[in-house]
């Protein structure tokens, strides 16, 4: 038996089901059967953000889905209407991105790592065919982000209306960001 082979066989597996474990455990999910847990492991993906990352941009293709396992990011709207403003923060336990789900496959929010993050980065497109196929697991996903939606939705509007019923002044989406001082120093290079 060649043990040069048998190394990473191991490796690999202790890979996927630490995955599996992740997935199955992360409350967004909590309650689906095994097979929809299998179909959604065999699309995660680990990943790490450190703050001031950006991770999303409203107006972009939405092909993708994080599940937020430690850290924060900010979601902030407004960008090409003066400075962008915060609309919520969301943290451990939490989804990132369901535009992925609805056409037309874009981005409604801008979102950044406010601290360094640690997520499940999910392939929304190929979740997109699992749910054509398998119908069981496309509405799970739908009740699962309806209310997320919704959620979002509303405190956005209730951000609106402050401004517009009391002159409250919106809080700008200005993060200290590592990524955006390497942009400032490489500018002032030319």
């Amino acid at each position: 038996m060649n043990t040069l082979l048998e190394a990473p066989t191991r490796t690999n597996r202790t890979e996927v089901e630490a995955m599996t474990t992740r997935v199955a455990l992360h409350p967004f999910l909590a309650g689906m059967n095994p097979a929809q847990l299998a179909l959604l492991t065999d699309c995660a993906i680990p990943v790490h953000f450190k703050k001031g990352q950006p991770i999303l941009r409203e107006g972009d293709l939405a092909n993708r889905f994080y599940l937020i396992e430690s850290g924060k990011f900010v979601l902030e709207s407004g960008e090409g209407f003066g400075d962008p403003v915060i609309v919520e923060t969301i943290g451990a336990g939490d989804l990132l991105g369901w535009s992925w789900m609805f056409p037309p496959y874009v981005w409604h929010f801008t979102a950044r790592a406010a601290e360094d993050t640690e997520s499940i980065f999910f392939y929304g497109t190929i979740l997109r065919e699992y749910c054509e196929r398998n119908h069981s697991l496309g509405y799970e996903l739908f009740k699962r982000i309806t209310p997320i939606m919704m959620r979002r939705m509303q405190s956005a509007r209730r951000r609106m209306l402050s401004v517009h019923a009391h002159g409250a002044a919106l809080e700008p989406a200005i993060l200290a960001s590592p990524f955006l001082d390497q942009e400032k120093d490489s500018a002032e290079d030319y």
